[in-house]
């Protein structure tokens, strides 16, 4: 939590942070500035001190929104400092950025440096500002784990905002079951009312649109894969595709809020219209691996643990697994799940390896997601929700849906 950046800078041996770039699709500066609109900012939290923000002009009102101590960009007129640097670009960039450290208090020290940017110029401009700073000793690895372990447990207000986003990840899952039911089964595909076949691409069109409406967006895409496609797990399927019925489809959905705030995770595999035994059988395992897994959760439990249990059940089951052969391309063949947030990837994590200390804390958010795949067979399955783990030492599934394989169609 924010409360306890302060400690981790400190852990982290640094005495600042710089945070470049826009507030939207940013985590660094969205965590600080809430996902005001600003399409290029600078941010510098000096260890023991507050964020102080340095926005557009054209932005200012959009600043105001972040509540931080924030000064305008045009107290640091661009001309001036071309002019100074006589039309170096990148040391004029690198003198305003020296500036903007000065005003929020930081001279001397070891600076975090963060942020989503184009690389190519900003790598100059952070060489050029190292030369105006001998005092200063620019970290960037250290100031990203400072903010990964920041971010690890999430305050009430950021659970009400991945529940709500929760909510609007099954409402346009249960939009997706409801379009797929109503069409009806032809020859092995399922078709529309004027006999075409629905495709994957179409499907994906939809899933953007009912997201939009929502108030949600797509960043990363869907996986909505079937058959082969299904059995490799980030296979995001064909858009030409035509869907086919008793064919194992994983649908994987990960929207965040609009403008790229917090992300939910969750996957569902269908059947559509009936399951073959072959595929049925590979849910059941999935599904129950899935259960135990959940009953065995426990508060500050290791994840790595975990990530064992998972291997030794669907080895159990006669599957072979990543725990006994990382390069597996069939059976079990990822970790159980990962943290989330304003990344669709972060911190916990649930590598088995012995060096992953990654725990359940109270607070944190994660997926947890067991899988099957076997391409060659035709078979893929994966069963994910997103859980909370509650301060009480509970954990909750922030938005709850049917684990239902066969979607009925009509026909």
């Amino acid at each position: 939590m924010k409360t306890d950046l302060d400690a981790f800078l400190e852990a982290h041996r640094l005495d600042a942070l710089l945070v470049f770039g826009p507030a939207r699709h940013n985590p660094a500066m969205t965590y600080f500035t809430g996902g005001a609109h600003l399409t290029s900012a600078l941010l510098v939290k000096p260890r023991g001190g507050q964020p102080v923000l340095f926005y557009n002009p054209m932005e200012r009102d959009e600043a105001a929104k972040a509540g931080l101590t924030a000064y305008n960009l045009a107290e640091f007129p661009w001309s001036r400092y071309l002019q100074e640097a006589r039309g170096d670009e990148n040391l004029a960039q690198a003198m305003r950025l020296k500036a903007a450290l000065e005003t929020a208090g930081f001279t001397r020290g070891r600076l975090g440096v963060t942020g989503r940017v184009d690389f190519g110029p900003w790598h100059s401009t952070v060489q050029a500002l190292q030369a105006l700073l001998p005092d200063v000793e620019l970290d960037g690895r250290a100031a990203h784990q400072a903010l990964l372990d920041t971010r690890r447990t999430k305050t009430e207000d950021e659970i009400a905002r991945m529940r709500h986003m929760g909510h609007i990840t099954t409402e346009v899952v249960g939009r997706v079951a409801d379009f797929l039911t109503s069409q009806r089964g032809k020859d092995g595909l399922l078709v529309k009312s004027d006999g075409q076949p629905v495709t994957i691409g179409e499907v994906k069109g939809l899933i953007n649109r009912w997201l939009a409406e929502l108030g949600a967006e797509n960043p990363e895409g869907t996986i909505f894969a079937q058959g082969r496609d299904a059995g490799v797990p980030h296979s995001t399927g064909r858009d030409d595709e035509a869907l086919r019925l008793g064919t194992m489809i994983v649908f994987d959905i990960f929207p965040c809020e609009a403008g790229g705030g917090y992300f939910y995770d969750f996957t569902r595999t269908w059947c559509l219209g009936y399951a073959p035994d072959e595929a049925q059988a590979l849910y059941e395992d999935v599904l129950t691996v899935y259960r135990q897994i959940m009953s065995e959760l426990t508060p500050n439990g290791l994840c790595r643990d975990l990530q064992r249990r998972t291997c030794e059940l669907f080895e159990a089951q006669g599957h072979p697994t990543s725990c006994r052969d990382a390069k597996a391309q069939q059976g079990y063949v990822h970790s159980l799940g990962h943290g989330l947030g304003l990344d669709v990837h972060e911190a916990p994590w649930f590598r088995a390896h012995e060096s992953n200390t990654d725990r359940l804390e109270p607070g944190v958010v994660v997926t947890i997601e067991p899988g099957l795949y076997y391409p060659e067979r035709g078979l893929g399955c994966r069963l994910e929700d997103t859980v909370w783990a509650r301060p009480n030492g509970s954990f909750e599934v922030l938005a709850a849906f049917s684990h239902d394989l066969v979607l009925p169609v009509k026909g």
